[in-house]
This record gives structure tokens, C-alpha cells and sequence, in this order.
């Protein structure tokens, strides 16, 4: 799925768009029991809570491609008689309606999620009439191409509240009210199927993740039985380390900053075209930017076969997964370095009488825990001999 369909799904999710009759949920302790489980029907519900089911879902629908929405891709075999993937299908197809698929499918998130309070598993069928786009890209309203029909599941934390003082309107006095239990968004959550090229796709699924740090293994390994590639967090440091181990003695500042400039370049070329899909690169397009800044052959080589070995033969990876397209860190053991990208070239590093510094250059005022400070001629030119 692209960015573009993901969004066209999210604007469904509102009270006079989507075509959500009920939810389901099973309300679940810290101690894996289950409190209670339930069906609502939005026809019931006040605007304000129904509102808040489908925001609820909606977030499960958020967040960065290949950080927060990862791509679960299942197998011809799955398909044809996985457990997972016919449980899946069970659901959907049943509307939800089918009680002993519902009950196994929270057994099943159940035994994989273990979250430090209560939470709440959310479940809601959906159906989208999708409108033919025309090739200006026009949607036309009144001519469907198919019936999308898919579940989409929120698991969210359930927290309760800090006893206050508040406002009786009854009584027109304060009070204190003891705390409420709250559900808060959702820490994980998926849709089934996936909505590649505006069509329903069988052979996959979008898994929701709100930690980019972690993958949920456990729960894609229960749910889904598939193998995904390493969190976003990971793939930064796995290059990083292929980066900093394949070069050696070579990985300078000079050669640090070129990388990380190319491509911060090449994801904002990429914003800009405003291509839907996500930007992909080989390690060919890092091996480029090496040998423009005068890296040996040799530890060229290196870098590619340790890339080869992190991330696959000749596979692709998402140039947001790997850097920080946002910033540029410096840091030592007692000190850290923030610079915006489009300033990195003020960073430099010398050796000075055996002695490594790095450099800033000062062109323009300079602050000092908020107070601005003058450098004294004389000073600034002994620093330059």
C-alpha cells in the first residue's frame, strides 16, 4: 500500500462516510484475563462516541510507511490453507458475526500481547464502495470499481486516571472524583486486506505499530505467521555500524556528512514528486557517494558486502529507516551536537598539536544559554594560527 490509498481509507472513517454497523471488543487485565467482551452498534451510539471508535481505528491507519505501517506479506501456501490467514478471512467475511471465530482471534492476541495495564482489542468490518478514478485522476461518485471489504483491529492501552478535583454542574461546587479508566490510542493494530492499487489484495496486510523501535514480533509471528524486516530504529543503527566498521580508518566527518546529504536529497526529490509509493534505494546509491568522496576500492567493497550481509542480497531499504533526514547529531561521550541538515557543513574536524577538535564555524550570533556573546579579535586570531 502507498501513502495516497492508506489516506483514502482513513477519510472513510467518519461518521457519514464509512459503513461500520458495529464494534467489537474484548476489554482484557494486566494479568491477561479477559474483564468483558462486546458488541456496539454505532446506530446507538451518541456522535461523540462514535466519533471516538472510529478515531480509535483511524489511528491504527497512521503514522510512516515502513516505520509505523509495516507491509505483511503472506505466502501462496498461507493463503491456500494457512490457520492464520483462513482466521482472518473468517472474520471478514463473517462481518465479525461469526462468535467462536471472534472468541480464537482474541485467544490469539491474548497469548501475544502483554502490555503493562488493561487494554482493549477493537475490531469494526468495514465496506467501501470504490469509486472509479478517471485517468485525470477524478473520482467519479457515481460509478464503483469493487467493494472493498476489510476489518480493521485497535489494540489499545487502558489507563486510568489521577484522582482531581473537578466541577459538579449538579451541585455547582468542586469535588474530588476519584479516577477513570480511559482507553488511550492505540499501540498496535492492523487492516485486513491490504488496498494495493485501490483493489483488495488477499496476500497481504498492514500491521500498525506506534514504537518504531521494536517491532511486535510476537504479535506479526501469532496474527500473521510472516517475517518482516528489522524495525526502522534497528535498520539506523545496522547502518550506522556497517557505515563506521566497513570504512575503518576512512569514515571520516566529510564522508559522513556526503551520505547523509545525498540522501536527505534524494527523500526530498522524492517528497516532492509527490509519487505515492515509498522511496526505495540499493547499497549501489551509498557506494556512489564513497567513491565521490575518494573512499578506497577496498573498503567500498567492504561496505557493500557488510551491507549484503545486514540487510540482504541486493535488497532494497527505505532511505527514512536508515538516517535522520531531519537532523544531524554529533556526539561525544560528554557532549551532543544538534545541527539542522542544511547546516551540517559548518561541522568540520581537525587535529591541532596531537589534539582532535571539531570545529564550528560562527557566522552568524552566537548564544550562550540565551545570552549573546562577542568573540574578541584577538582570541579569534589566535584560534586561526
Amino acid at each position: 500500500m502507498n501513502e495516497k490509498e492508506i489516506a483514502e481509507l482513513r477519510r472513510q472513517l467518519r461518521p457519514d462516510r464509512n459503513n461500520i454497523t458495529r464494534v467489537y471488543g474484548c476489554y482484557v487485565n494486566e494479568n491477561r484475563s479477559v474483564v468483558s467482551t462486546f458488541s456496539q452498534s454505532l446506530g446507538l451510539t451518541t456522535l461523540e462516541e462514535t466519533e471516538a471508535y472510529l478515531g480509535l481505528l483511524k489511528k491504527s491507519l497512521s503514522g510512516t510507511l515502513g516505520k509505523n505501517l509495516i507491509d505483511i506479506a503472506f505466502s501462496n501456501q498461507q493463503v491456500l490453507e494457512g490457520e492464520e490467514h483462513a482466521l482472518l478471512m473468517k472474520l471478514r467475511d463473517s462481518k465479525l458475526e461469526d462468535a467462536e471465530a471472534l472468541q480464537a482471534f482474541y485467544d490469539k492476541v491474548i497469548s501475544c500481547v502483554a502490555l503493562e495495564q488493561n487494554y482493549l482489542i477493537l475490531l469494526a468490518h468495514n465496506t467501501y464502495d470504490v469509486p472509479y478514478r478517471a485517468k485525470d485522476d477524478v473520482e467519479l461518485d457515481d460509478s464503483a470499481e469493487e467493494m472493498y471489504s476489510h476489518i480493521i483491529c485497535s489494540i489499545c492501552p487502558v489507563k486510568k486516571t489521577k484522582p482531581g478535583l473537578g466541577y459538579d454542574y449538579n451541585e455547582q461546587a468542586f469535588h474530588t472524583f476519584a479516577g477513570d479508566w480511559l482507553v488511550s490510542p492505540p499501540q498496535l493494530g492492523f487492516l485486513f486486506p491490504a488496498f494495493d492499487d485501490r483493489s483488495t489484495n488477499l496476500y497481504n496486510a498492514l500491521c500498525y505499530s506506534k514504537n518504531t523501535d521494536d517491532t511486535p514480533l510476537p504479535f506479526i509471528e501469532t496474527i500473521f505467521h510472516t517475517e518482516v524486516s528489522k524495525p526502522a530504529e534497528e535498520q539506523k543503527r545496522s547502518f550506522e555500524a556497517v557505515l563506521a566498521n566497513s570504512l575503518e580508518e576512512e569514515c571520516s566527518m566529510e564522508v559522513v556528512q556526503a551520505v547523509h546529504e545525498q540522501l536527505t536529497n534524494m527523500i526530498d526529490m522524492h517528497k516532492e514528486s509527490k509519487v505515492p509509493e515509498p522511496l526505495m534505494i540499493h547499497k549501489e546509491a551509498v557506494e556512489d557517494v564513497l567513491g565521490d568522496c575518494g573512499v578506497s576500492a577496498e573498503h567500498r567493497e567492504a561496505f557493500c558486502k557488510q551491507f549484503d550481509e545486514e540487510f540482504g542480497e541486493d535488497a532494497p531499504v527505505n532511505p527514512r529507516n536508515i538516517i535522520d533526514d531531519k537532523r544531524f547529531d554529533v556526539k561525544l561521550p560528554e557532549v551532543t551536537i544538534h545541527v539542522k541538515p542544511e547546516a551540517r557543513d559548518l561541522l568540520q574536524t581537525r587535529v591541532i598539536d596531537g589534539i582532535k577538535y571539531i570545529l564550528i564555524r560562527a557566522e552568524d550570533s552566537v548564544e550562550v544559554n540565551g545570552v549573546s556573546i562577542q568573540f574578541e579579535p584577538e582570541k579569534a586570531a589566535a584560534s586561526e594560527s
